[in-house]
């Protein structure tokens, strides 16, 4: 990529996102956005720190907010859905953002990340089970803005950037084996992204959006780690970054996400991709558009926790909860 090019973008990246300032801590009054009149949305009790650049898991029916922030946080907050609240844990021993999660047997990896300036390769596990936190074997390279997933017990590292400014995007799949604690590298991929986001269905991975040095991209491609192939599938109907992605009832649900050049959207979108049809759906906005989210599914149901806005500052505390089942429901009465 040419480095002209590729600085320019994480400048302008830097001047609208990620820098540094004061984290905005206030409920956003939803009653003034655009509301569709559909009852797949609804809003739950507010994260105790308002977080964007975070991770966010699931283990045991609990939900699990950690660090984040442009101020590279390293707090732990549990969500009970049958109470409604937020609980304080055991800190992340390395505060850090743009870093991702993972879940294997019951304990979530916090992977890579940075802290302002230098770009991480550390993992570290935590255990719900005993609120304690493990440093383990870290990447054999530095990545933030990077997407791991796991299938059958391992952790695929898919994409990422080092440095700051970016050095070099990567594409080359980092696969971490959690009960040998080792890393192995794996073939590379066709487009070369970060800031994008993963998804499994099926023992399938299917790579979405993201940054290629240029610009938002819409291109989803499809790695099946039984073969160490790649498909390219059907483009996500709305380019973007910074998007998170979930999958329900086989179904991958892209939500929020922006572009980076003035004037800086964060969208609300979210898309429905069918594997099986190889189609994309869209279905009922979010309340609030949001950047550099995290989100998670539990019980058919999507929960989307925090996330930044437009603005380098801007980080978010509400917790939205997305029904794809009543969405259906809604937009068939229409």
């Amino acid at each position: 990529m040419n480095r002209k090019v590729l600085n320019s973008v994480v400048l302008i990246f830097a001047s609208f996102y990620i820098g540094c300032g004061t984290q905005r801590k206030d409920t956003v009054n939803t009653s003034n956005l655009p509301q569709s009149g559909n009852s797949s949305w609804s809003q739950k009790a507010n994260l105790q720190i308002a977080r964007g650049l975070h991770s966010v898991e699931t283990v045991n029916g609990k939900i699990y907010a950690i660090g984040g922030n442009q101020q590279q946080d390293n707090s732990v907050e549990e969500y009970e859905p049958e109470t409604d609240t937020w609980t304080n844990k055991s800190p992340m021993p390395t505060g850090r953002g743009d870093f991702s999660c993972c879940v294997v047997n019951e304990k979530i990896y916090a992977i890579g990340g940075w802290v302002d300036p230098e770009t991480l390769s550390i993992i570290e596990e935590y255990d719900p089970a005993t609120d304690t936190w493990t440093t383990k074997s870290p990447m054999p390279s530095t990545r933030w803005g990077h997407s791991p997933v796991t299938v059958n017990g391992k952790i695929y590292v898919i994409g990422g950037a080092t440095g700051w400014p970016v050095d070099e995007i990567f594409n080359t799949i980092e696969v971490f084996n959690p009960t040998k604690n080792t890393w192995t590298t794996k073939g590379t991929f066709p487009t070369p992204r970060w800031m994008l986001s993963c998804c499994v269905v099926n023992g399938k991975i299917y790579v979405i959006g993201g940054h290629d040095g240029h610009g938002p991209v819409s291109t989803v491609e499809e790695y099946d780690p039984a073969t160490d192939t790649w498909t390219t599938k059907s483009p996500m109907p709305t380019a973007r970054w910074a998007l998170a992605t979930a999958a329900v009832n086989g179904k991958i649900y892209a939500i929020g996400g922006g572009n980076v050049y003035p004037p800086t959207i964060a969208y609300r979108i979210v898309e429905e991709y069918d594997p099986v049809t190889n189609t994309w759906t869209t279905k009922t906005p979010m309340p609030v558009g949001r950047i550099g989210l995290a989100i998670c599914a539990m019980g058919g149901e999507i929960y989307v926790p925090g996330g930044g806005g437009i603005q380098a500052s801007d980080a978010y505390p509400e917790l939205h909860v997305y029904n794809p089942v009543i969405d259906t429901i809604e937009n068939l009465k229409k």
